[in-house]
């Protein structure tokens, strides 16, 4: 495993005032854990981030117990805090579950979105179609047109636990979209789910969405 560094340019300006102390320094981290400046597996060494960004340990630490709460830290007893490594069975647990819960809000914002809604969800996905040869355009649209249908179709509940799920699965060195061939079948999985939406078919949308995340877990497992 191997020691953070913190020497991130990103994370070196001093922080605000404007909010909690503690959720700033859990926003930076998070967006380095996302970023993988953070790796898997590595230790966060609490005295040099405290130096870098000029704080005690009481806000560094209330802002682990909030990563920690996310599954994107893992606290070892004696040994200190950990970016969360993320095993072939926790990726396909995570995997599961969005399956579940993503092809429920797609059965269910086919019967309520608006029709200005169905032509927003339609436009999110012409910006998908328009970065097909930008792989990290395209993993920005496809997240936004997944958040988006949730949205739509409500439930706060739902959309939180999808929200915490997405984040570990981002943890994952294996993305799926970067697999060979992967993008452009996500792609066309996309085609069918918008054209089930537009036609308001929600049993149809779910099916597709729940196979449209099971093709990705398989493309994300390593090997």
């Amino acid at each position: 495993m191997s020691k953070v560094s913190s020497s991130a340019p990103a994370s070196s300006a001093t922080l605000p005032a404007s909010q909690a102390l503690y959720v700033q320094v859990a926003e930076r981290l998070r967006a380095r854990i996302m970023a993988h400046t953070l790796a898997p597996g590595s230790w966060i060494d609490e005295a040099a981030l405290t130096a870098e960004y000029g704080i005690s340990r009481t806000p560094l630490r209330e802002a682990l117990k909030v990563l920690a709460a996310e599954g994107l830290v893992t606290m070892k007893l004696r040994r200190g805090a950990y970016v969360t490594e993320v095993s072939e069975r926790d990726l396909a647990e995570v995997f599961h579950l969005l399956a579940l819960l993503e092809s429920d809000a797609g059965a269910e914002a086919a019967g309520v979105a608006t029709e200005a809604e169905l032509a927003e969800l339609q436009g999110l996905h012409e910006a998908l179609e328009a970065s097909v040869g930008d792989r990290d355009a395209f993993f920005r649209a496809n997240e936004r047109f997944h958040l988006r249908l949730l949205e739509i179709a409500g439930n706060r509940w739902r959309h939180q636990l999808v929200m915490d799920l997405r984040k570990v699965m981002k943890l994952n060195r294996h993305h799926s979209l970067f697999k060979q061939g992967r993008l452009e079948a996500s792609l066309e999985e996309h085609r069918r789910i918008m054209a089930g939406l537009l036609a308001r078919d929600g049993a149809r949308v779910q099916q597709l969405m729940r196979q449209h995340l099971t093709n990705g877990r398989d493309a994300a497992m390593p090997g």
